[in-house]
Protein backbone atom coordinates (compact mmCIF):
# COMPACT_ATOMS: atom_id res chain seq x y z
CA UNK A 1 0.00 0.00 0.00
CA UNK A 2 1.77 3.27 -0.47
CA UNK A 3 1.41 6.40 1.86
CA UNK A 4 1.27 9.65 0.41
CA UNK A 5 3.31 12.44 1.84
CA UNK A 6 1.92 15.50 3.27
CA UNK A 7 2.78 18.92 1.96
CA UNK A 8 4.09 19.97 5.29
CA UNK A 9 4.44 23.61 3.77
CA UNK A 10 0.45 23.95 3.05
CA UNK A 11 0.20 22.48 6.33
CA UNK A 12 2.33 25.18 7.89
CA UNK A 13 -0.03 27.83 6.01
CA UNK A 14 -2.93 26.25 7.31
CA UNK A 15 -2.28 26.32 11.10
CA UNK A 16 -0.78 29.93 10.52
CA UNK A 17 -3.93 31.46 9.05
CA UNK A 18 -6.04 29.36 12.10
CA UNK A 19 -4.11 31.02 14.32
CA UNK A 20 -4.19 34.80 13.00
CA UNK A 21 -8.02 33.70 12.74
CA UNK A 22 -8.29 32.65 16.55
CA UNK A 23 -6.01 36.04 17.48
CA UNK A 24 -8.47 38.19 15.67
CA UNK A 25 -11.88 36.62 17.08
CA UNK A 26 -10.40 36.94 20.38
CA UNK A 27 -9.19 40.31 19.74
CA UNK A 28 -12.89 41.21 18.45
CA UNK A 29 -14.57 39.71 21.43
CA UNK A 30 -11.98 40.93 24.09
CA UNK A 31 -12.95 44.19 26.34
CA UNK A 32 -11.15 46.66 27.84
CA UNK A 33 -10.33 45.56 31.34
CA UNK A 34 -9.30 42.70 29.68
CA UNK A 35 -7.10 43.72 27.18
CA UNK A 36 -5.70 46.23 30.08
CA UNK A 37 -5.33 43.47 32.65
CA UNK A 38 -1.92 43.69 34.61
CA UNK A 39 -1.42 47.60 32.95
CA UNK A 40 -3.62 49.49 34.70
CA UNK A 41 -7.57 49.82 35.89
CA UNK A 42 -9.81 51.28 33.19
CA UNK A 43 -12.61 53.01 35.02
CA UNK A 44 -15.39 54.98 34.21
CA UNK A 45 -17.80 57.63 35.63
CA UNK A 46 -21.34 56.99 36.75
CA UNK A 47 -24.34 59.27 36.34
CA UNK A 48 -27.09 59.11 38.71
CA UNK A 49 -29.14 56.95 35.72
CA UNK A 50 -26.14 54.35 35.94
CA UNK A 51 -25.90 54.33 39.36
CA UNK A 52 -30.26 53.19 39.87
CA UNK A 53 -30.37 51.34 37.05
CA UNK A 54 -32.35 53.45 34.32
CA UNK A 55 -30.01 53.56 32.20
CA UNK A 56 -29.57 49.67 31.41
CA UNK A 57 -27.61 49.99 28.43
CA UNK A 58 -24.88 51.95 30.01
CA UNK A 59 -24.84 49.50 32.87
CA UNK A 60 -24.08 46.49 30.42
CA UNK A 61 -21.10 48.93 28.78
CA UNK A 62 -19.92 49.56 32.35
CA UNK A 63 -19.72 45.84 33.34
CA UNK A 64 -18.39 44.19 30.13
CA UNK A 65 -15.58 46.86 29.85
CA UNK A 66 -14.65 48.50 33.01
CA UNK A 67 -13.56 47.49 36.29
CA UNK A 68 -13.36 50.92 38.19
CA UNK A 69 -16.10 53.20 38.93
CA UNK A 70 -16.19 56.89 40.09
CA UNK A 71 -19.25 59.09 41.07
CA UNK A 72 -19.87 61.81 38.79
CA UNK A 73 -21.80 64.21 41.22
CA UNK A 74 -23.44 62.23 44.10
CA UNK A 75 -20.53 62.26 46.40
CA UNK A 76 -19.88 65.73 46.13
CA UNK A 77 -21.08 67.81 49.52
CA UNK A 78 -23.94 69.58 47.57
CA UNK A 79 -25.00 66.37 47.36
CA UNK A 80 -24.39 64.90 50.50
CA UNK A 81 -24.58 67.09 53.22
CA UNK A 82 -26.93 69.98 51.55
CA UNK A 83 -27.75 71.36 55.06
CA UNK A 84 -25.47 71.49 57.77
CA UNK A 85 -25.47 67.91 59.88
CA UNK A 86 -28.58 66.63 57.47
CA UNK A 87 -26.82 63.82 54.99
CA UNK A 88 -28.29 62.48 52.19
CA UNK A 89 -26.78 59.27 51.33
CA UNK A 90 -29.43 57.93 48.90
CA UNK A 91 -27.86 57.96 45.96
CA UNK A 92 -24.31 57.20 46.98
CA UNK A 93 -24.94 54.15 48.79
CA UNK A 94 -26.25 52.99 45.42
CA UNK A 95 -23.29 53.69 43.76
CA UNK A 96 -21.32 51.64 46.49
CA UNK A 97 -23.61 48.50 46.49
CA UNK A 98 -23.03 49.19 42.24
CA UNK A 99 -19.18 48.47 42.97
CA UNK A 100 -19.71 45.66 45.32
CA UNK A 101 -21.16 44.01 43.39
CA UNK A 102 -19.60 43.73 40.65
CA UNK A 103 -16.38 43.67 42.03
CA UNK A 104 -14.93 47.23 41.22
CA UNK A 105 -12.41 49.46 42.51
CA UNK A 106 -14.84 51.72 43.77
CA UNK A 107 -13.31 55.59 44.07
CA UNK A 108 -15.14 58.33 46.41
CA UNK A 109 -14.89 62.16 44.09
CA UNK A 110 -14.79 64.15 46.50
CA UNK A 111 -14.43 65.27 50.06
CA UNK A 112 -12.80 68.83 49.99
CA UNK A 113 -13.32 70.92 46.60
CA UNK A 114 -14.38 74.81 46.13
CA UNK A 115 -16.75 74.27 44.20
CA UNK A 116 -20.32 71.80 44.43
CA UNK A 117 -19.70 72.80 47.88
CA UNK A 118 -22.95 74.46 49.92
CA UNK A 119 -22.84 78.09 50.73
CA UNK A 120 -23.83 77.22 54.21
CA UNK A 121 -19.75 75.47 54.72
CA UNK A 122 -18.47 78.51 54.78
CA UNK A 123 -20.40 81.06 56.57
CA UNK A 124 -22.84 81.81 59.67
CA UNK A 125 -26.58 82.21 60.27
CA UNK A 126 -25.95 86.04 59.73
CA UNK A 127 -23.82 84.83 56.10
CA UNK A 128 -21.06 86.12 57.32
CA UNK A 129 -17.56 84.11 57.08
CA UNK A 130 -17.03 81.67 59.75
CA UNK A 131 -14.22 81.45 62.01
CA UNK A 132 -11.01 78.51 61.09
CA UNK A 133 -12.25 76.65 63.90
CA UNK A 134 -15.64 76.19 63.01
CA UNK A 135 -14.76 75.95 59.47
CA UNK A 136 -11.92 73.18 60.27
CA UNK A 137 -14.77 71.04 62.54
CA UNK A 138 -17.42 71.17 59.45
CA UNK A 139 -15.24 69.68 57.10
CA UNK A 140 -13.71 67.48 59.44
CA UNK A 141 -17.12 66.40 60.81
CA UNK A 142 -18.32 65.69 56.87
CA UNK A 143 -14.98 63.73 56.71
CA UNK A 144 -15.49 61.67 59.42
CA UNK A 145 -19.06 61.25 58.47
CA UNK A 146 -18.78 59.88 54.45
CA UNK A 147 -15.53 58.38 54.82
CA UNK A 148 -16.52 56.87 57.76
CA UNK A 149 -19.73 55.35 56.42
CA UNK A 150 -17.75 53.56 53.51
CA UNK A 151 -14.95 52.48 55.90
CA UNK A 152 -13.37 49.05 53.62
CA UNK A 153 -16.05 49.50 50.69
CA UNK A 154 -14.57 52.70 49.06
CA UNK A 155 -11.03 52.10 47.75
CA UNK A 156 -9.86 55.57 47.45
CA UNK A 157 -11.22 59.13 47.57
CA UNK A 158 -10.37 62.73 46.26
CA UNK A 159 -9.58 64.00 49.08
CA UNK A 160 -8.68 67.14 48.07
CA UNK A 161 -9.92 68.07 44.53
CA UNK A 162 -8.42 71.42 42.22
CA UNK A 163 -6.38 73.13 45.12
CA UNK A 164 -4.14 74.18 42.98
CA UNK A 165 -4.05 77.66 39.93
CA UNK A 166 -2.13 77.01 36.65
CA UNK A 167 1.10 79.13 38.10
CA UNK A 168 1.77 76.92 40.82
CA UNK A 169 -0.23 78.77 43.36
CA UNK A 170 -2.79 77.93 45.75
CA UNK A 171 -6.08 78.87 44.69
CA UNK A 172 -7.86 81.27 46.81
CA UNK A 173 -10.96 79.42 47.98
CA UNK A 174 -12.83 79.75 50.99
CA UNK A 175 -11.21 76.94 52.30
CA UNK A 176 -7.59 78.48 52.13
CA UNK A 177 -8.79 82.10 52.54
CA UNK A 178 -10.58 81.03 56.43
CA UNK A 179 -8.04 78.10 57.62
CA UNK A 180 -5.18 78.83 55.20
CA UNK A 181 -2.84 76.42 53.20
CA UNK A 182 -3.21 73.95 56.36
CA UNK A 183 -6.76 72.82 54.51
CA UNK A 184 -5.16 70.54 52.33
CA UNK A 185 -3.09 68.63 55.16
CA UNK A 186 -6.02 68.61 57.39
CA UNK A 187 -8.25 66.94 55.11
CA UNK A 188 -5.97 64.00 54.34
CA UNK A 189 -5.57 63.39 57.64
CA UNK A 190 -8.84 63.66 58.59
CA UNK A 191 -9.61 61.39 56.02
CA UNK A 192 -6.77 59.15 57.05
CA UNK A 193 -8.30 58.98 60.65
CA UNK A 194 -11.69 58.15 59.37
CA UNK A 195 -10.87 54.97 56.87
CA UNK A 196 -6.60 54.27 57.50
CA UNK A 197 -6.94 51.95 54.62
CA UNK A 198 -8.67 54.07 52.20
CA UNK A 199 -5.90 54.39 49.22
CA UNK A 200 -6.24 59.12 49.28
CA UNK A 201 -5.33 61.38 46.39
CA UNK A 202 -5.02 64.74 45.28
CA UNK A 203 -6.43 65.97 41.86
CA UNK A 204 -6.12 68.61 39.41
CA UNK A 205 -6.55 69.57 36.11
CA UNK A 206 -4.34 71.34 33.20
CA UNK A 207 -1.30 69.30 35.17
CA UNK A 208 0.56 69.31 32.37
CA UNK A 209 1.02 72.85 32.72
CA UNK A 210 4.65 73.67 34.03
CA UNK A 211 4.14 76.04 36.50
CA UNK A 212 1.28 73.85 38.06
CA UNK A 213 2.83 70.23 38.07
CA UNK A 214 5.66 72.30 40.06
CA UNK A 215 3.42 73.32 42.32
CA UNK A 216 1.60 70.10 42.77
CA UNK A 217 5.00 68.41 43.43
CA UNK A 218 6.30 70.93 46.08
CA UNK A 219 3.09 70.87 47.67
CA UNK A 220 3.02 66.93 47.69
CA UNK A 221 6.90 67.01 49.24
CA UNK A 222 5.56 69.20 51.93
CA UNK A 223 3.13 66.65 52.52
CA UNK A 224 5.23 63.91 53.05
CA UNK A 225 7.71 66.16 54.76
CA UNK A 226 5.43 66.64 57.51
CA UNK A 227 4.01 62.79 57.77
CA UNK A 228 0.83 63.26 55.75
CA UNK A 229 -0.55 60.11 54.07
CA UNK A 230 -1.29 60.81 50.12
CA UNK A 231 -1.00 57.96 47.85
CA UNK A 232 -1.74 59.18 44.62
CA UNK A 233 -1.93 61.83 42.10
CA UNK A 234 -5.08 61.98 39.78
CA UNK A 235 -4.52 63.92 36.47
CA UNK A 236 -7.50 65.17 34.75
CA UNK A 237 -7.59 63.80 31.33
CA UNK A 238 -9.83 66.82 29.82
CA UNK A 239 -8.04 67.15 26.35
CA UNK A 240 -9.09 69.03 23.42
CA UNK A 241 -7.21 68.20 20.04
CA UNK A 242 -4.51 70.41 20.79
CA UNK A 243 -3.85 70.83 24.07
CA UNK A 244 -2.36 69.54 26.02
CA UNK A 245 1.07 68.19 24.13
CA UNK A 246 1.89 64.36 24.88
CA UNK A 247 5.13 65.32 25.76
CA UNK A 248 4.30 68.32 28.72
CA UNK A 249 1.19 65.35 29.84
CA UNK A 250 4.39 62.81 29.86
CA UNK A 251 6.74 65.15 31.90
CA UNK A 252 3.70 65.38 34.55
CA UNK A 253 3.35 62.13 34.53
CA UNK A 254 7.15 61.22 35.02
CA UNK A 255 7.77 64.22 37.93
CA UNK A 256 4.70 63.21 39.81
CA UNK A 257 6.03 59.03 39.58
CA UNK A 258 9.69 60.12 41.10
CA UNK A 259 7.21 61.33 44.58
CA UNK A 260 7.03 57.64 45.20
CA UNK A 261 2.80 58.02 44.76
CA UNK A 262 0.66 56.62 42.40
CA UNK A 263 -0.22 58.33 39.42
CA UNK A 264 -4.27 58.33 37.72
CA UNK A 265 -5.52 60.00 34.49
CA UNK A 266 -9.11 60.76 36.09
CA UNK A 267 -11.51 62.37 34.41
CA UNK A 268 -10.68 61.30 30.88
CA UNK A 269 -12.12 62.90 27.42
CA UNK A 270 -11.21 63.93 24.43
CA UNK A 271 -13.02 66.73 23.03
CA UNK A 272 -13.16 67.75 19.41
CA UNK A 273 -14.86 71.08 19.39
CA UNK A 274 -13.07 74.34 19.51
CA UNK A 275 -12.37 75.56 22.61
CA UNK A 276 -13.23 79.24 23.22
CA UNK A 277 -9.80 80.17 24.10
CA UNK A 278 -6.76 77.66 24.37
CA UNK A 279 -5.30 76.24 27.75
CA UNK A 280 -8.98 75.91 28.63
CA UNK A 281 -8.72 73.67 31.64
CA UNK A 282 -11.67 72.36 33.10
CA UNK A 283 -12.88 75.38 35.69
CA UNK A 284 -16.48 75.21 35.94
CA UNK A 285 -17.08 78.83 36.69
CA UNK A 286 -16.12 79.43 32.68
CA UNK A 287 -19.42 80.45 31.06
CA UNK A 288 -18.93 81.13 27.24
CA UNK A 289 -21.62 82.20 25.46
CA UNK A 290 -23.08 79.73 22.81
CA UNK A 291 -22.08 80.45 19.33
CA UNK A 292 -22.03 78.49 15.96
CA UNK A 293 -18.71 78.24 14.84
CA UNK A 294 -18.26 77.10 18.13
CA UNK A 295 -20.65 74.11 17.73
CA UNK A 296 -19.61 72.53 13.54
CA UNK A 297 -20.59 68.95 14.15
CA UNK A 298 -24.10 69.18 15.08
CA UNK A 299 -25.00 66.35 13.13
CA UNK A 300 -22.02 64.13 13.57
CA UNK A 301 -18.42 63.93 12.73
CA UNK A 302 -16.94 64.15 9.44
CA UNK A 303 -14.51 61.01 8.37
CA UNK A 304 -11.31 63.03 8.53
CA UNK A 305 -11.90 64.54 11.60
CA UNK A 306 -13.52 61.56 13.20
CA UNK A 307 -10.12 60.16 12.31
CA UNK A 308 -8.07 63.03 13.86
CA UNK A 309 -10.07 62.32 16.83
CA UNK A 310 -9.11 58.34 16.72
CA UNK A 311 -5.29 59.47 16.53
CA UNK A 312 -4.88 61.58 19.04
CA UNK A 313 -6.89 59.16 21.52
CA UNK A 314 -4.93 56.72 20.51
CA UNK A 315 -1.21 58.57 20.94
CA UNK A 316 -2.98 59.06 24.67
CA UNK A 317 -3.57 55.43 25.59
CA UNK A 318 0.02 54.45 23.62
CA UNK A 319 1.86 57.42 25.89
CA UNK A 320 -0.64 55.42 29.36
CA UNK A 321 0.41 51.94 27.84
CA UNK A 322 4.54 52.86 27.49
CA UNK A 323 4.36 54.02 31.19
CA UNK A 324 1.73 51.28 32.45
CA UNK A 325 4.62 50.84 35.12
CA UNK A 326 3.54 54.30 36.97
CA UNK A 327 -0.25 54.33 35.92
CA UNK A 328 -2.20 52.59 37.97
CA UNK A 329 -5.69 53.92 37.00
CA UNK A 330 -7.41 55.58 33.59
CA UNK A 331 -10.78 56.84 34.30
CA UNK A 332 -12.90 57.75 30.87
CA UNK A 333 -15.72 60.94 32.31
CA UNK A 334 -18.73 59.22 31.12
CA UNK A 335 -19.82 56.30 29.43
CA UNK A 336 -21.23 57.61 26.00
CA UNK A 337 -21.22 60.94 23.96
CA UNK A 338 -24.50 62.16 24.79
CA UNK A 339 -23.95 61.83 28.39
CA UNK A 340 -20.79 64.00 28.70
CA UNK A 341 -20.50 67.74 30.32
CA UNK A 342 -18.52 68.24 27.74
CA UNK A 343 -21.81 69.33 25.28
CA UNK A 344 -22.55 71.80 28.38
CA UNK A 345 -19.02 72.96 28.94
CA UNK A 346 -17.92 75.69 28.50
CA UNK A 347 -20.58 76.51 25.94
CA UNK A 348 -24.07 75.42 26.92
CA UNK A 349 -25.77 74.04 23.87
CA UNK A 350 -23.23 72.10 21.68
CA UNK A 351 -22.77 68.76 20.29
CA UNK A 352 -19.44 66.77 21.25
CA UNK A 353 -18.10 63.29 20.66
CA UNK A 354 -15.31 62.84 23.42
CA UNK A 355 -15.56 60.06 24.61
CA UNK A 356 -15.17 55.92 23.60
CA UNK A 357 -19.10 54.95 22.91
CA UNK A 358 -21.09 56.84 20.81
CA UNK A 359 -24.62 57.77 21.48
CA UNK A 360 -25.70 54.34 20.48
CA UNK A 361 -24.02 53.10 23.00
CA UNK A 362 -21.73 51.37 20.34
CA UNK A 363 -17.90 51.10 20.94
CA UNK A 364 -16.27 53.52 18.48
CA UNK A 365 -12.76 52.18 16.82
CA UNK A 366 -10.64 53.44 19.06
CA UNK A 367 -12.18 50.65 21.78
CA UNK A 368 -10.51 48.02 19.45
CA UNK A 369 -7.75 50.07 18.74
CA UNK A 370 -6.56 50.77 22.41
CA UNK A 371 -7.12 46.82 22.88
CA UNK A 372 -4.97 45.67 20.07
CA UNK A 373 -2.06 48.39 21.25
CA UNK A 374 -2.77 46.76 24.73
CA UNK A 375 -2.39 43.08 23.77
CA UNK A 376 0.80 43.75 21.96
CA UNK A 377 2.43 45.54 25.02
CA UNK A 378 4.36 42.61 27.13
Amino acid sequence: MRIRSFNFTVVFLFVVLLSNCQTNRNESEMTLKEALKGKFLIGVALNADQITGRDTAGIRVVQQHFNSIVAENCMKSESLQPQEGKFDFSLADQFVDFGEKNNMFTVGHTLIWHSQTPRWFFVDENGNDVSREVLIERMKNHITTVVGRYKGRVHGWDVVNEAMEDDGSLRKSKFYQIIGEDFIRLAFEFAHEADPDAELYYNDYSMAKKEKREGVVKMVKNLQAEGVKIDGIGMQGHMTMDFPTIEDFEESMLAFADLGVKVMVTEFDLSVLPPPRRDLGADLSLDYTYDKNLNPFPDGLPDDIAEKWHNRCLDFFRLFLKHSDKIDRVTIWGVNDAQSWRNYWPVKGRTDYPLLFDRNYQPKPIVEAIIKEALAVN
